[in-house]
């Protein structure tokens, strides 16, 4: 049982890592961001999504940590 769960994880992560390398590889274009009236430099649209995911990915924990936290501060404090 052990195996089969970690065959089916390898597969499952060679299926993610061909679809982001299928992605990447679809999408070459070059485009500049701007923001703010700050220009970017050119980059490939795949680079800029991805980033935007793995910002996500980072930001998203982090706020489930920050608000866990601070629920529990409030459980701490006696209500008078």
């Amino acid at each position: 049982m052990r195996n089969l769960k970690r065959a089916l994880a390898a597969l499952f992560v060679l299926v993610l890592a061909a679809l982001v390398l299928f992605f990447v590889l679809e999408n070459q274009q070059a485009v500049s961001l701007v923001m703010f009236g700050w220009s970017a430099p050119a980059v490939p649209v795949a680079v800029l999504v991805l980033v935007a995911l793995v910002v996500g990915l980072v930001i998203g924990p982090l706020l489930g940590i920050f608000t866990l936290m601070r629920g529990r501060q409030k459980a701490r404090v006696p209500v008078r």
